[in-house]
């Protein structure tokens, strides 16, 4: 029996933007991969039409889904600092930035810098709240 995509997450359903952002995922790294029927056998469509290969240390280190405490801007008040966030994939660009879903404001976000954490059931819960009703 094959293996469903909710068998591997944490989660039981999804919010709209998290599974579009799933695509996204899977076509960036389709994409960063030579393919064996491809014009060129040793490079990537990335590499072909960007002229940029994969940096394993800024881009394979997050994986789809994992929670995450993003970094935010801050001055010296008494603001939040960090927003807790589900990862999305990396954005691609030299820096090692990824995209995440914010599970306060619900809007993707750009960052930098994040610190990788366990997942709480709590979060699982939040994802599941923010779903709604209906599978994905």
């Amino acid at each position: 029996m094959a293996r469903g995509i909710f068998n591997v997450l944490p989660f039981k359903k999804l919010p709209a933007r998290i599974t579009a952002e799933m695509i996204y995922n899977v076509v960036f790294w389709l994409n960063s991969f030579p393919s064996q029927n491809g014009i060129l056998g040793t490079h990537s469509p990335r590499k072909i039409i960007t002229g940029q290969d994969i940096n394993y240390k800024a881009h394979c280190i997050l994986e789809f889904s994992s929670y995450v405490q993003v970094h935010e801007e801050h001055s010296k008040n008494m603001d939040s600092r960090t927003t807790g966030a589900i990862s999305l994939h990396p954005r691609g660009n030299s820096q090692g930035g990824h995209y995440f879903y914010s599970l306060t404001s619900r809007r993707r976000l750009n960052r930098n810098r994040w610190t990788l954490l366990p997942m709480p059931m709590e979060v699982i819960d939040r994802v599941h709240q923010m779903a709604g009703k209906g599978f994905m």
